[in-house]
């Protein structure tokens, strides 16, 4: 069962069991708005998005099923390069076409760029999602030895996010639920929302 253990509040972060969390989950505001930013995370950045040795498998099994849902160069790319790649910063990612667009990633008919893996989800066709490191963003999480940080990221093309969260008043972690509850379960989530609201005063 997760626990907290405190730090005086001194470091500025909660640890439930073997994950440290910064306050910055929960203090900042965040609520994706892709009628601004076009989906913008699904193009930038020097690589693709992170996945673990699971999702490893599970990207090369789904794959002639979402193979439909995928843009001509995303195929392409994936059939020269494989279904995933590797980075020196994050080990296993996905690929990426002509060092921009995820090869996973489709544009809808108003140039919003979404997760194809996400709609063959939506549709039934797969019973996974998309990756977890894209599910939980502006959550980053880093494996340690012993344990795991998860601390929240800056990027500059979530800056409409950041606008969105503060004006509904919507905190980085609760945002993320079905994320957060997807990666460490339901009771995990309870108790970063009870901590949450009872020394941080979230709404």
């Amino acid at each position: 069962m997760p626990t907290l253990r405190t730090n005086d509040y001194q470091l500025f972060m909660i640890i439930i069991d073997d994950k440290y969390i910064s306050d910055e989950v929960i203090e900042e505001q965040f609520v994706c708005n892709l009628g601004a930013c076009k989906g913008a995370c699904c193009v930038a950045g020097d690589c693709g998005a992170p996945l673990d040795k699971e999702e490893v498998k599970k990207l090369k099994k789904i794959y002639p099923k979402i193979k439909s849902y995928l843009r001509p160069d995303g195929i392409a790319e994936i059939e020269k390069t494989g279904t995933h790649t590797t980075d020196d910063e994050y080990g296993y990612v996905t690929p990426i076409v002509n060092k921009g667009i995820c090869a996973y990633a489709h544009i809808d008919e108003y140039g919003v760029v979404g997760c194809a893996i996400e709609r063959a989800y939506n549709d039934g066709v797969v019973d996974y999602k998309k990756p977890i490191s894209c599910h939980l963003y502006p959550i980053r999480v880093t494996k340690y030895e012993s344990f795991e940080a998860l601390n929240y990221d800056r990027w500059d093309i979530c800056k409409p996010a950041c606008k969105n969260g503060k004006s509904l008043r919507v905190p980085v972690y609760r945002f993320l639920k079905d994320a957060l509850v997807r990666k460490y379960g339901e009771e995990f989530y309870q108790v970063l929302d009870k901590i949450a609201r009872k020394q941080y005063k979230a709404e």
